[in-house]
């Protein structure tokens, strides 16, 4: 059985996030990777040069090119940029009935480049948040999704139940935005009941892509029939190894390690 995946994400020409992030770890996993591009992005670990979104009709035709042929046992999203192409890509999912479908509401560069226009963010909480069966936001994604501000951990329970109104089966509300403790604590909600996933906060500044890292490990995971709540703890785990050893390339804020999980574990 060859497990596939499928991202519907931006290209980073530096090679530590978006499209190229989720083949990396797709490819890890033991899963066949495929991707939808939705914009070529310039940008290095120093920040972004440039954006160049790609039109709604051309990432659906990637989509349906993937779907005609391969197929899909699970779907990730990471940067959506705009609302014509969230509305396509949802537009896509259910065309193609794609339950496990992980969304990474990408809004901001690691650098704090904006990668989702201001009017889609509309578009991405009533089309898209409905058919994902995991939603992946950190702090900053959180508060701009459910309109609280984001202080404690009460905060963040709050936020999780809002997500899980608008339609999203499993919230993930991550930690790593959190610089209080010596943990990172990811918030995992289910409609019903609350789980933590607990890792040691690393002192480094070669954290370019782990987002996208962490929500494309839920879809290999996904993709393989696992459940989204033990998805979500191989990802953990995968993205723990590959930030406490680092490649240590770049002069900025630098990508993780995708082949630390292989080689050295969790």
């Amino acid at each position: 059985m060859v497990y596939k995946a499928l991202t519907i994400a931006g290209s980073d020409s530096g090679g530590g996030a978006g499209i190229q992030a989720d083949l990396k770890t797709f490819q890890e996993l033991g899963v066949f990777g495929m991707s939808a591009i939705t914009a070529v992005t310039a940008q290095n670990t120093l920040g972004v040069q440039g954006v160049f979104p790609l039109s709604a009709e051309a990432v659906a035709a990637q989509i349906e090119s993937v779907a005609a042929d391969l197929g899909a046992d699970a779907v990730k999203t990471g940067m959506l940029f705009s609302a014509d192409i969230i509305r396509t890509v949802a537009e896509q999912v259910k065309k193609h009935g794609w339950e496990r479908l992980v969304v990474d509401p990408v809004m901001i560069a690691k650098g704090g480049a904006p990668l989702l226009q201001e009017e889609a963010v509309a578009a991405l909480k009533e089309e898209l948040l409905p058919l994902a069966l995991v939603i992946t936001p950190n702090i900053p994604e959180a508060e701009a999704l459910t309109g609280i501000v984001i202080r404690t951990m009460d905060d963040r329970r709050e936020a999780a139940r809002r997500l899980h109104r608008m339609g999203a089966r499993y919230v993930v509300v991550k930690g790593g935005h959190d610089d209080d403790g010596e943990e990172t604590v990811d918030l995992l909600y289910n409609g019903s009941e609350f789980s933590y996933f607990k890792s040691k906060r690393i002192d480094t500044r070669h954290t370019h892509g782990t987002g996208c890292t962490f929500a494309a490990a839920i879809a290999a995971e996904l993709a393989k029939g696992r459940h989204p709540v033990d998805a979500v703890a191989t990802a953990k785990a995968f993205v723990q190894s590959a930030i406490a050893h680092p490649l240590g390339i770049g002069q900025g804020h630098g990508p993780t390690n995708h082949w630390a999980y292989r080689q050295y574990g969790e």
